[in-house]
């Protein structure tokens, strides 16, 4: 995978931290607007981490924001193994 190209793509970014931090909110029964103070975040953190069913919720989310639906596997291409930055198509 071109780990350097997907970590500067800020949707790739946005893509990672919503798979991760969605799921255990839907766990939790709770939304953004619940999380008002660092002590709650920590808290949350905490619990989905000593919570084997909601880190692979987590695993599974994650997964699947990385893979590539339109490649064999879960590895890119080999054309875009070849970028140097996020490749932007003329619409």
């Amino acid at each position: 995978m071109n780990w350097r190209v997907r970590l500067r793509n800020p949707q790739f970014i946005a893509q990672i931290a919503i798979s991760i931090f969605v799921p255990i909110l839907g766990y939790a029964g709770l939304t953004a607007q619940d999380l008002t103070s660092w002590a709650i975040l920590l808290d949350l953190i905490i619990d989905a981490i000593s919570n084997p069913y909601v880190l692979m919720i987590v695993i599974v989310s994650v997964y699947n924001a990385i893979q590539d639906p339109t490649t064999a596997g879960i590895g890119d291409s080999v054309q875009a193994l070849t970028y140097t930055k996020p490749r932007k198509d003329d619409k």
